[in-house]
């Protein structure tokens, strides 16, 4: 039906919502993602550290920042200790390096529930999602645009759209948790 292929990419940009938010989640592991995103005030401006610096991983549990505007250091290391990585910026004159400490036992189980809760979330919205279309088509059935065959063939359809997509959300689940128990 053409209604639930219009409203196919809702369903999507949640599920690429939650793919980012767990991107952003301190695991045991550096990323470069912990860091792109945050917000610096560069001349003023609060600007995402991705565009003044050149951020790198060159060790599994270590970040470094290179500014592209040297006089930006103190403003990195500033927005990098009040954000709430939990992490201390070492500046070494020309670039900032963080060192990711290991993660106790009590931290991953309170990831673990945090990314139980993220997907709990993306599911609520894909039911929203499931809903507004829902009513849409009984809206349609009123109206005698389509017949009741029609509106059952759409239900159908419709729930194995929202099968695919809770599941889809269920690999990214695990797949994070999986990350974040890994010692």
């Amino acid at each position: 039906m053409d209604l639930i292929k219009q409203k196919k990419p809702e369903f999507e940009k949640a599920v690429d919502h939650l793919r980012s938010e767990l991107s952003t989640l301190r695991t045991g592991r550096a990323q470069s993602a912990l860091v792109e995103n945050l917000l610096v005030d560069y001349y003023g401006v609060k600007t995402p550290l991705l565009q003044i610096a050149q951020i790198t991983v060159p060790e599994p549990r270590s970040i470094t920042i290179q500014p592209y505007d040297k006089s930006s250091l103190g403003a990195i290391e500033k927005a990098i200790q009040t954000s709430n990585l939990g992490i201390n910026p070492g500046n070494e004159g020309s670039l900032i390096r963080l060192t990711i400490p290991p993660m106790n036992e009590e931290r991953r189980k309170d990831l673990v529930k945090t990314v139980s809760q993220m997907s709990e979330k993306t599911r609520v919205a894909i039911r929203n999602i499931r809903e507004d279309i829902w009513k849409e088509i009984q809206k349609s059935e009123k109206d005698g645009k389509i017949s009741e065959d029609d509106r059952q063939s759409a239900k159908e359809e419709l729930q194995k759209i929202v099968d695919e997509f809770n599941e889809e959300i269920k690999k990214i689940t695990e797949a994070k948790e999986k990350e974040v128990l890994v010692i």
